[in-house]
C-alpha cells in the first residue's frame, strides 16, 4: 500500500515508519528539513519536506495515497490545535479523493521504549538520583511499548474493515510506584523519591500534572480482535532491558 505518514521522525511516528516499511508498504513521510529527510530515507521511507502548519506544502504529496497515518503534533508554536485542524482537514480531503474507506482513532496508553516518553523521563530522573512523583504514586498508568503500538498502526492501515476507536495498552496495570521501584536497582545510586502534592505540581506543570496523577485501568478488546498482541506486558518486569534501550537511544 501507498501510505502518507506525518511525524515520521517523532517518538511514535518513528516506530510506525519502521513497522510500515517492514510490512512492505510504500511510505511517503512529511518532514520539516533535509536532516530529517535523510533519516527517513535511511529507514526506507520517501521523505517530502513541508510543514504541518502549511497544508499547501504537502497537499500534493498527500493526494492519491491508499492510506494515511497522522502521528505529528506541533508543540512548539503554541498553535497546536489550530494547526492540527487544518492539517487533518487537508489529509481527510486527500483521503476522500481516492475513496479511502474509513477513519480510525488510536488511543495509546503512556508510550515507553527508546529514548523518550514519560517513562524515559523516569529513567533520566532515576539516573540523576531524584524522581519526583505527582501524588502518592499508587495510581495506575496504561502503558504500551512503542514498537507494539507501531505494529497496531500497521495492522489498522491495511485492514479495510477497521474503523472507529482503538485503545492500545499492554494491560499490565502497573502503578507509578511499581515502575520507580523496578528501575531503582539498575541505576548507579538508588534514587531518592519525592512525592509532589498535586497543587504544587499544577503550579509548576499546569494540566500535565493532572495527567500524570490519573488512575487508569484500560483494556484494548477491539485491537486484540484484530490479532494484535503486545510483545511486552510490563515495564517493571523489563526494567533492565528498557533502561539499556533508553541509554542506547540517547548515545
Amino acid at each position: 500500500m501507498r501510505i502518507f505518514l506525518t511525524g515520521a521522525t517523532g517518538y511514535i511516528g518513528g516506530p510506525v515508519l519502521d513497522a510500515l516499511v517492514r510490512g512492505g508498504h510504500d511510505v511517503t513521510a512529511l518532514v520539516r528539513d533535509n536532516e530529517k529527510a535523510r533519516r527517513v530515507k535511511a529507514r526506507g521511507g520517501h521523505p517530502v519536506i513541508g510543514n504541518l502548519a502549511d497544508p499547501e506544502s504537502f497537499r500534493g504529496s498527500a493526494d492519491a495515497q491508499d492510506g494515511y497515518v497522522h502521528a505529528a503534533f506541533d508543540y512548539a508554536s503554541g498553535k497546536g490545535p489550530a494547526i492540527e485542524r487544518a492539517a487533518l482537514e487537508t489529509i481527510i480531503a486527500a483521503a476522500k479523493r481516492p475513496l479511502v474507506a474509513s477513519t480510525i482513532v488510536v488511543r495509546p496508553g503512556v508510550v515507553y521504549g527508546g529514548g523518550g516518553g514519560i517513562v524515559g523521563d523516569i529513567f533520566k530522573s532515576a539516573t540523576n538520583g531524584l524522581v519526583r512523583v505527582v501524588g502518592d504514586g499508587n495510581n495506575h498508568w496504561p502503558l504500551v511499548y512503542d514498537r507494539d503500538l507501531a505494529d497496531l498502526y500497521a495492522k489498522l492501515a491495511v485492514n479495510v474493515d477497521a474503523s472507529g476507536i482503538y485503545h492500545a495498552n499492554d494491560e499490565g496495570d502497573e502503578r507509578v510506584n511499581d515502575l520507580v521501584s523496578a528501575i531503582a536497582p539498575y541505576v548507579p545510586v538508588r534514587p531518592d523519591v519525592r512525592n509532589v502534592p498535586i497543587d504544587e505540581a499544577r503550579t509548576k506543570m499546569g494540566p500535565f500534572a493532572d495527567a500524570l496523577a490519573l488512575d487508569q485501568l484500560v483494556r484494548s478488546p477491539r485491537a486484540h480482535a484484530l490479532g494484535w498482541t503486545p510483545t511486552l506486558h510490563s515495564v517493571a518486569g523489563n526494567a533492565a532491558r528498557l533502561l539499556e534501550e533508553w541509554r542506547a537511544a540517547r548515545n
